[in-house]
């Protein structure tokens, strides 16, 4: 599998349903949590700090059919026949789905994430190596994401601010110039 589109998501007060309660399921859900997710945990022994973090925790197997009533489900057991259950239910309800290390039962897959302020790089190999996907984004976060790109991201977002202030449309003005200033590189 490719997974070929790339996407940001605005998670703010979606509801979410994390099916295991390990250290990879406390992962995920951290993420979710930072993006605003309303996270329910569901899996018959649950980690203390996995708990602390969910909107509801709840120690229980998972029952067949429930994806059905989240926006978006992560399943994260060491159990292969519930993961595929999991995302069979999330299919067949049109729920974005997310098993963790099985991208055979994935609608989506989750980068290697590097953030410097305003920017943020997901780098991703469809799924056929995280570890090199994590290893590219930590030599982009250490080569590429410095303190002058988050500088050039907060004045290039002022210049946006400003041009939609006036009555303007950002997709209309070429940036390239803009983007160059910015990053204070006057060679290319």
């Amino acid at each position: 599998m490719a997974f070929p589109y790339p996407v940001f998501l605005d998670l703010e007060g979606v509801s979410v349903l994390v099916v295991g309660g390990g250290v990879i399921a406390f992962r995920k859900a951290s993420g979710l949590a930072e993006a605003g997710a309303m996270i329910t945990v569901v899996a018959p022994e649950i980690g203390p700090e996995l708990a602390q973090l969910a909107a509801s925790a709840q120690r229980r197997p998972y029952e067949t059919g429930e994806a059905a009533g989240y926006q978006l489900v992560i399943t994260a057991t060491n159990d292969a026949a519930v993961n595929a259950q999991v995302a069979a239910d999330a299919r067949a309800a049109q729920v974005w789905a997310n098993s963790a290390d099985d991208p055979q039962n994935c609608s989506f897959i989750l980068p290697a994430v590097a953030r410097r302020g305003l920017v943020t790089v997901a780098v991703s190999t469809g799924g056929a190596s995280p570890a090199l996907a994590g290893t590219v984004r930590t030599r982009i976060a250490q080569q590429i994401l410095t303190a002058q790109v988050e500088a050039a991201a907060v004045e290039l977002a002022r210049q946006r601010a400003e041009i939609h202030a006036a009555g303007g449309s950002t997709e209309l003005v070429e940036w390239g110039d803009r983007v160059r200033a910015a990053l204070g590189d006057s060679t290319s």
